[in-house]
């Protein structure tokens, strides 16, 4: 059974990581280290997941390139976050995928679950939890360091087992977070306007 596939792209070759589970469909995934994830249904036969792969070739040549050309832009200018109206649907998609990322690693690390996960244009917050679960970001903290999107998807899982600030809330973000504290100072100095 496949777990990994090698494409060769016009100036080099990449490594595809399988990934089957429960699903209905194949999707392709760019991680935001430019790594390359196929998500397939558990039955999908290794030569359809290939040709699947191979067809899409182009899409994963440039998605990644413009992934990269994002993160080079954005290492240059860390504080430069562009206005939500200039983003394309592209880049839209690839900084909720860099958060849910993020969402989903520390979920994992803290053994917690939730429901969906939405990405808007806030004025005032960076991140809130229903009780529902519902996870919601602002698109902000896709572009900015990743310390600072970590502590804020740490204070919102943490939140999924308590539903307040209490000690015990902050002694929960500290198990995951420690350095919380000095993140927190430096979101309340970015502007949110």
């Amino acid at each position: 059974m496949l777990t990994e596939l090698i494409i060769a792209l016009e100036n080099e070759e990449i490594e595809v990581e399988i990934v089957r589970s429960k699903r209905r469909s194949m999707a392709l995934q760019i991680r935001t280290d430019g790594s390359v994830l196929a998500r397939v249904p558990m039955r999908v036969s290794d030569r359809t997941i290939r040709r699947f792969v191979t067809s899409h070739a182009r899409w994963i040549e440039e998605n990644r390139s413009q992934m990269f050309a994002r993160r080079q832009y954005l290492a240059e200018n860390p504080y430069d976050i562009p206005e939500w109206e200039s983003l394309t649907a592209s880049d839209k998609k690839i900084a909720k995928q860099k958060i849910i990322e993020r969402v989903d690693y520390y979920a994992d690390c803290m053994g917690i679950d939730y429901g969906s996960i939405s990405m808007r244009n806030q004025k005032s917050r960076w991140g809130s939890c229903s009780s529902k679960g519902n996870l919601n970001f602002n698109y902000r903290l896709a572009y900015l360091p990743q310390e600072l999107l970590d502590y804020v998807v740490v204070h919102e899982l943490a939140h999924r087992r308590h539903m307040d600030h209490s000690k015990t809330f902050w002694q929960e973000v500290e198990t995951y977070y420690p350095n919380y504290k000095e993140c927190r100072r430096t979101l309340n100095d970015i502007m949110l306007a």
